[in-house]
């Protein structure tokens, strides 16, 4: 007896034969195969020509790249025996970032700026209060007595005590040796004698180069005391030269690479390892990212040598200070554009019996600069102030307008009173 078998017929189905799509005759009808059963057809040939060709290449690239062992691989976790890491022993890293940053950063100093600020309290008095800043240097040179560091007017401004961290991490206290507000410089001074040795040893004169060569696009490399952490160093380009900022009198140099706070007055270097900026000021806004800025080492190079050569200076005890004898009122850029006038400290009143008074100092006329120190805000002439006793004498330059508006410079010597003339 024949066997029986149903066979699909769609065809019949369609036609209104057997329900459900069925021919029972046991004739056997040869059928094309339907779609469905041609798709899991190709897919089970695709999947095995795919396996094949996988396992294949297995096979081929273990044996270029020496990958596999074997071409096995692990079903489970469970079945990996001693699989191991391809690790090095070599702790040397080729980098010329890392060549200039190790011959570099033994110019690079730590400040710590410790200063006291009046602040309001709670009940509406004022009060005194000690604050802590932090920021970096570059060892520019050194004389008989001293090693000299530049530094911008930011870090050391206001300053109690100022205290240095060398390469070594070695500390000691140093001095203002003298200031430029306007172009937000200074240059302090650490006594030979105060240094060990050792630290000595550890540490190198910068070397500068030529900040009028520079490039857009070539590299550059910052090294300062970013967050007080200690040295770091970050890398980038330069992004543009000849910037204008309107809380900078003059140029500036434009990097993308990181200026944190506390990398002011850090080494901005080129590709040679040359100091070619003093790192200063950081756009930090929610919208900008990467716009850092640094004063040009060429321009600032003689204001740098200027400031070397002052003599050194320690603060006096409050009741000895000197005083001009004065009231004034700021003259700041923006005010200075307006109304035609130079930047520095407008003589809005003269104190009689003082030092001023008796130099001929009058009212309306402009302070800009004090021993050769820039003057830009009455914080700064009173800063400066604090350096002299009553009795000495100073030297001013200021700007005097005449009947035609026009302001004309004078040096005039003042001997400084107290603060009760």
């Amino acid at each position: 007896m024949d066997n029986q078998y149903n066979y699909y017929n769609p065809e019949q189905e369609q036609a209104g034969g057997t329900p459900g799509g069925y021919d029972n005759k046991p004739e056997r009808v040869k059928k094309t195969a339907p779609k469905w059963v041609k798709l899991i057809c190709s897919a089970l040939v695709f999947g095995l020509v795919a396996s094949v060709v996988f396992q294949t290449g297995n096979v081929v690239g273990n044996k270029i790249f020496g990958t596999g062992g074997s071409g096995k691989t692990a079903k489970q976790a469970s079945t990996v025996g001693s699989t191991k890491l391809n690790t090095t022993t070599n702790s040397t890293v080729n980098s010329d970032i890392a060549d200039i940053a190790e011959k570099a950063m033994p110019s690079v100093v730590s400040i710590t700026n410790m200063s006291v600020q009046q602040v309001q309290n709670f009940f509406g008095g004022v009060q005194e209060q000690e604050s802590k800043s932090v920021g970096s240097g570059i060892i520019v040179g050194q004389n008989d007595d001293e090693l000299l560091i530049v530094t911008n007017n930011h870090v050391v401004e206001g300053s109690n005590t100022l205290t240095v961290s060398f390469i070594d991490e070695e500390s000691v206290e140093a001095n203002v040796k003298g200031t430029d507000a306007a172009k937000d410089l200074a240059v302090i001074a650490v006594p030979l004698d105060s240094v060990k040795s050792s630290t000595m040893d550890a540490i190198a004169v910068a070397t500068l180069g030529d900040s009028t060569k520079l490039k857009v696009g070539e590299p550059a490399i910052a090294i300062g005391n970013a967050l007080g952490y200690g040295q770091s160093v970050t890398t980038g380009i330069i992004s543009a030269t000849n910037r204008e900022l309107d809380t900078y009198d003059g140029e500036l140099i434009q990097t993308d690479a990181a200026i944190n706070p506390g990398n002011s007055g850090g080494a901005l270097l080129n590709a040679n390892g040359e100091v070619i900026g003093i790192n200063s000021i950081k756009v930090a806004t929610d919208t900008v990212e990467g716009m850092g800025y640094a004063i040009p080492i060429s321009d600032a190079g003689s204001i740098i040598q200027n400031l070397m050569n002052k003599e050194t200076r320690t603060k006096v005890a409050e009741g000895e200070q000197g005083y001009l004898g004065i009231q004034g009122v700021d003259v700041n850029s923006e005010s200075a554009q307006m109304y035609n006038m130079p930047t520095g400290v407008y003589i809005s009143e003269v104190i009689d019996g003082g030092g001023a008074k008796k130099a001929g100092l009058a009212k309306g006329s402009i302070i800009t600069e004090l021993d050769g120190t820039s003057i830009n805000s009455m914080d700064t002439l009173k800063e400066q102030l604090q350096y002299y006793k009553a009795g000495e004498k100073v030297t001013l330059t200021v700007q005097t307008p005449d009947k035609g508006g026009e302001y004309k410079e004078s040096s005039v010597e003042v001997t400084l009173g107290t603060n009760t003339q």
